[in-house]
């Protein structure tokens, strides 16, 4: 079995932090969302995974390298534009061969792994296998349709008029039979090649499309209140580690990870909390469910709820809670009178200003 890992999507509902960074990359208790799937991939015993990529391929190429680290064999896919999730099946067929596959999304989170999937795979054998959960709006994604004893009769993507709410999540397993779907589809009205279409096209052709309804913890992270939730899941089960400075003002509460390098002066932390290496806490707050990169500086501030990328410093500016801040990025009061607010945003932004 080989894995098919795709990451070509551009991320348009996490702009502006996509506009400059890849939307597998945006971390997750100061870890890319993509890498908890690539240690999925290589706990099931997968080694060959093909990863697709697209414009932001240089900084996913980047961070993942040739997969070693992971104990992978990883082959960069190259797609021109998100055409579609069977697209990207089309691409990688000289890669996969005629040998079964794992399709994961790489920026779909899972909790547990996908170990018991491939294993209830390799036992049943069928044509293709899905994985669905109950979901409150099934309209934002693709939705399965089962009959009285659970068996998949129907599929559609992002239905106008969802016949059930239960949607796919992003882990599929495929025998090579897919190809023969995917080689018959055309565009759907979102101009794409829907995966949902050619899993459809084998349950027309009378192929033994098998599905389990999962309880635990899944999410596409794909916007900003969903990458919160997930770092929020991740930080739960987080080991308290001192490695950094702590100084005999501060305290530390319940499960903080200070990294090497970083450190702690006059402040308060609430767990969990992630501080990355280097990074530094001065005179603030930083309450739990929040993960701060590498190198940044928190200085007379307070910080709760919130993801805070590499390099970024926050100085002066009172409280700052369910938020997504970039790389690099300063945030400093005004001292200017009367009240105003200064602000340089990319396209795309939501921006909530207190009066």
């Amino acid at each position: 079995m080989k894995a098919l890992v795709l990451a070509g999507g551009s991320g348009t509902r996490l702009r502006p932090i996509t506009h400059t960074s890849a939307k597998q990359l945006v971390p997750v208790a100061n870890k890319p969302v993509l890498f908890y799937g690539l240690e999925a991939i290589a706990q099931t015993g997968v080694r060959e995974v093909g990863l697709v990529v697209g414009d932001t391929h240089a900084e996913i190429e980047a961070a993942v390298g040739d997969g070693s680290a992971f104990g992978l064999e990883v082959t960069y896919l190259r797609q021109e534009a998100p055409l579609g999730l069977a697209h990207g099946v089309l691409i990688a067929r000289d890669f996969l061969g005629d040998d079964d596959f794992v399709m994961y999304l790489g920026d779909n989170f899972i909790v547990g792994g996908i170990n018991e999937l491939v294993d209830r795979f390799n036992t049943r054998r069928p044509a293709a296998q899905i994985l669905l959960t109950e979901v409150s709006d099934p309209k934002q994604f693709g939705v399965a349709e089962l009959d009285a004893q659970g068996r998949v009769i129907g599929l559609e993507e992002k239905p106008e008029r969802p016949k059930s709410d239960l949607a796919l999540v992003g882990v599929y397993l495929f025998s090579p039979a897919v190809h023969r779907a995917v080689a018959e589809l055309k565009p759907s009205w979102r101009g794409e090649l829907e995966i949902t279409d050619a899993i459809q096209w084998l349950i027309e052709e009378g192929l033994d499309v098998d599905s389990s309804v999962i309880s635990g913890y899944w999410k596409d992270t794909g916007n900003v209140t969903d990458m919160l939730e997930v770092n929020r899941l991740v930080l739960e089960s987080l080991e308290p580690r001192v490695e950094g400075l702590v100084d005999e003002a501060s305290e530390l509460v319940g499960r903080v990870v200070v990294e090497p390098g970083a450190s702690v002066e006059r402040s308060r932390v609430v767990g969990p909390v992630i501080l990355g290496a280097g990074t530094r806490i001065r005179d603030s707050y930083v309450g739990p469910f929040t993960s701060v990169g590498a190198d940044c500086l928190v200085s007379d501030s307070e910080l709760d709820y919130s993801i805070v990328l590499q390099g970024t410093s926050i100085v002066g500016v009172g409280r700052i809670e369910s938020s997504l801040i970039g790389h690099h990025v300063e945030v400093t009061a005004s001292v200017n009178t009367p009240k105003a607010h200064r602000l340089v945003l990319g396209d795309h932004s939501k921006v909530r200003i207190g009066t």
